[in-house]
């Protein structure tokens, strides 16, 4: 029997259900996988709680690690015992095992263990689109990032420091500034909507910032577009403090011609061959020591409402895994 996590109705962690099913036999393009490793993100937190909305009863999570077991017909390129990851979905990372499409499989190397595939793949693809799609990062670029003690902030720091931006931090807490530091923020900020433009000003000698990207969502909406430059650009990605509100595009022109974005990784790797490409970025970036996966909480599968409980708190301090 296979392990899984279904939700039957949106709401606090505790809706996260633990239930038994059959494995079941790969069909076209897919296989079965016995997983090792299973990442939690903020996405599933919004989707467990209703903000992002799926169809119900469902299963929940994007990202995992494990072992090829069983392949079904028209499979190329995978045999069983390969080492594989994900990221992206489908819906159903939280099992032990379970059945997934062979085109969206990424191939890990020895060097990398499921737990940290299953940790750093989800957030990394975010970065990687984020800092090389969304807004390209160079030399000179003046980018603050929210949540930079965070699991994506952790990724995203360095890499935008390799790609030679200033990096302006941002945390919620006096004890996160040492983390968002060490990430090697050339500033830390304490987010306060009412002083951060003003900081992000005194900072750049008055120039502002480049690009703003902000995981917070509604209470530092307005503050981040106060940080930008004239003709700069807010990636608003999360929403860890509810969705974003409307805004009036002649505010955009009023504030500096600025430039406004709400991404997704669902639109970032859509296209097969754009998913594995991104996936591919992330591991050669592993690889090259730019980038490293950082577990802060390993959890059973059974307990994931605890899990998500830390997760939404606040309380992790980098990566969440699943254990099965």
């Amino acid at each position: 029997m296979v392990s899984v996590i279904k939700v039957h109705e949106t709401g606090i962690p505790t809706v996260l259900n633990i239930e038994s099913v059959e494995q079941q036999t790969p069909g076209a393009g897919e296989v079965w996988l016995e997983q090792a490793a299973i990442g939690v993100n903020p996405l599933d937190v919004s989707q467990r709680k209703g903000d992002v909305k799926i169809p119900l009863p469902n299963g929940l999570g994007l990202e995992g690690a494990g072992t090829v077991v069983a392949i079904g017909p028209d499979v190329c390129g995978f045999s069983v015992g390969d080492r594989v990851a994900y990221a992206t979905g489908p819906l159903g990372a939280y099992a032990s095992g379970r059945l997934f499409p062979a085109n969206r499989l990424v191939k890990i190397p020895e060097a990398l263990s499921f737990e940290e595939a299953a940790a750093v793949l989800f957030k990394g693809i975010t970065a990687q689109y984020l800092l090389k799609s969304t807004y390209a990062v160079g030399p000179g670029t003046v980018a603050v990032i929210y949540g930079a003690s965070g699991a994506v902030g952790q990724i995203m720091v360095p890499w935008a420091k390799h790609l030679g931006a200033f990096v302006i931090g941002v945390v919620s807490k006096e004890a996160s500034v040492n983390r968002a530091k060490n990430a090697g923020c050339d500033e830390v900020l304490v987010f306060d909507a009412e002083r951060l433009p003003e900081q992000v000003a005194q900072l750049t000698q008055g120039k502002k910032a480049d690009v703003v990207y902000d995981a917070v969502g509604r209470v530092s909406f307005a503050a981040s577009l106060d940080c930008l430059k004239p003709r700069g650009l807010l990636v608003s990605y999360g929403m860890t403090s509810g969705a974003p509100p409307a805004i009036e595009v002649s505010t955009l022109n009023a504030k500096g011609s600025l430039y406004l974005t709400r991404p997704s990784i669902v639109a970032h790797t859509a296209d097969v061959n754009e998913y594995q490409a991104r996936a591919q970025d992330v591991l050669d970036a592993v690889a090259q020591g730019i980038i490293k996966p950082d577990i802060w909480g390993r959890y059973s599968l059974a307990e994931v409402s605890q899990a998500h409980a830390d997760l939404e708190s606040g309380k992790s301090q980098g990566a969440i895994v699943l254990r099965p």
